[in-house]
This record gives structure tokens, sequence and C-alpha cells, in this order.
């Protein structure tokens, strides 16, 4: 397998997907659908969506072996659901750089939604894709209600006051008070980060069909997946420039924000993180199929802790 390729056509496929999938630039009011492609578009590892897509047609290939040549059923596109989740996730980065929260000036390396616009601007462009994103799931699935209910569930779930927003709001109140602990950083990041990966994992499983024991393997997958993922980001937040990571470099410790490497110190952190893409690695073991691709995903992941 040719992981870079891989990686390219799904991130490709991926692009074209949130052009299709958005309203035109020029829909009135055309300043708030600038807003919302001048986030959506803005580039980023499109981790989400292509793990989406990446599971889909892992599982979806071995639904169609194992029904055989006289399958009645066609697995849904995953397309749409990818672009969802995107939608989402660039809702919740959006509101996170806003001045009540973080107060961030840059985001994948160029002005934040509310610097690029303003801030009036950026909160309803915010608001606009976290609404598409389940319109988006609902009009595309319509044909299959099973498949929409579903998928609406799950991204409701994952998005919702017990889980991103609940991460959310326990961050807010961690940088407030100095008696954060481990267990309160674990709550914010298994919300705050880790449900939106479980939840792009799971959201492929469903849209190729997949059967309790592979959603269940993948919901495990994906919290692993998700902490590993945030506390490399913490140790890049700690050690790495503002070009590299394309926001703003350091920010979490100025903003008193509680992070593994607050906690934890940089070696414990890279050891966490370790600890974490080992047991993503087993989970992944337990998927039916070669997922050597998912397979490579995770080591790029760790790579960046090097």
């Amino acid at each position: 397998m040719d992981f870079p390729a891989k990686l390219k056509r799904l991130v490709d496929r991926v692009e074209r997907g949130l052009d299709l999938h958005l309203p035109p630039a020029a829909t009135r009011p055309a300043r708030l659908h600038e807003a919302m492609r001048y986030s959506l578009q803005a580039g980023g590892k499109r981790l989400r969506p292509v793990l989406v897509l990446a599971v889909h047609e892992l599982l979806a290939g071995q639904n169609a072996k194992a029904q055989g040549p006289g399958a009645k059923s066609t697995p849904a596109d995953p397309l749409a659901a990818a672009v969802a989740i995107e939608c989402l996730h660039t809702y919740s980065l959006i509101h996170d750089d806003l001045p009540c929260m973080d107060n961030d000036d840059l985001r994948r390396g160029r002005p934040t939604a509310h610097r690029q616009f303003d801030e009036a601007t950026a909160l309803l462009a915010g608001d606009a894709l976290l609404t598409h994103a389940f319109a988006l799931l609902a009009e595309a699935y319509a044909d299959r209600p099973v498949l929409a209910h579903a998928l609406v569930r799950e991204l409701a779930d994952a998005a919702g006051s017990r889980r991103l927003i609940g991460g959310q709001m326990a961050d807010v109140l961690a940088e407030k008070h100095a008696t954060a602990t481990a267990d309160d950083l674990e709550f914010i990041h298994r919300n705050k980060t880790a449900a939106m990966i479980e939840a792009a994992l799971v959201m492929g499983g469903l849209a190729a069909e997949a059967g309790p024991a592979p959603l269940a393997t993948l919901r495990r997958l994906g919290q692993h997946l998700g902490l590993a993922f945030q506390i490399v980001d913490d140790v890049l937040d700690a050690t790495a420039d503002t070009a590299t990571l394309g926001k703003t470099a350091g920010k979490d410790a100025q903003a008193g924000k509680v992070t593994f490497v607050k906690l934890h110190g940089l070696a414990e952190s890279r050891r966490l993180a370790q600890v974490h893409s080992d047991a993503a690695r087993a989970a992944l073991a337990d998927l039916p199929g070669d997922p050597a691709f998912l397979g490579a995903l995770i080591e790029s992941m760790a790579a960046r802790n090097k």
C-alpha cells in the first residue's frame, strides 16, 4: 500500500465533497456563506472525514465479500457523512477561537474567522455549519432512513452537552481553577477530542453496514486514537513553532490551560501518547480485512510525537 497516495486520494475526495455539499459562497447572505467556506476550506489534516472514508472502504469491502455476487444491498456513499463531521468539527474550531473562548488569531495557518470577518459573522458561520451537518445527513440519506437516523444520533451524541460541548465546558472551567486533576484532564479530552474521532470511525462503519462487533471495536479504537492525537497536540504546542502548527504556538501555556504536558511533563506525555497509540493498534487488529492504511495513519500520528 502506498500510504501517501491513498491519503491524498481520500483528502482530495473530501475537498471535492466539501465544495459539493456546502451552499455556494454567493448564496444570500453572501457574507455568512463566504465565512462558512473560508473556515471549512482552509485545509487542515482532514483526519475525521478521512477516517469516515477509510473505515467505509475497509468494511464495505469485507461486507461485499461476505455477501457474495448476489448481494441485494449496496453500502451507502459515505461522502456526505464525511462532510457532515468536518462541518461540525470546523464549527467547533470557529467557536474555540472566539475572544470569549481561546481568543486565537491563527487557525490552519491563516487568520481565524473572527479576525478575517468579525465576531458576529464568525459566531453565525459556526452556528450555520453545525446545523448544516445534520441537515446534510438527513437529506443525503433520506432514502435510507434507518442509516440517516443512526448517523444523526451518532453525531449528535458525540457533539452534545455530555461529550464535545461538555468537554469544552470542562476545559473552560479548568482554566479558572488551579486544582484540575489528571481525571479532569482525561474527561476533557475523552469528550472534547476523542468523541469526534470515535464518531468518525463509527459513522464510516454505519455507512458500510457494519455489525455490532466491528462498531464496538471502532469505538475502542476511536477513544485511544483520540487521546493519542490530543496528547501529541499538547506536546507539539509546547515544543513546535507557530509556522509548523498553523496556529499560535505556546498558547495553551499562556492561557493557563490544563494540558497533558502541564500535568505530566513532556517525557510522561510522550509515554502516554505511545500507550494510547499501542492500544489503538491493538484495537485495529480486531477489525476484519487488511487495515494497513489505518495502521499507517496511526503511525504517522505517533511520529508527530518524536
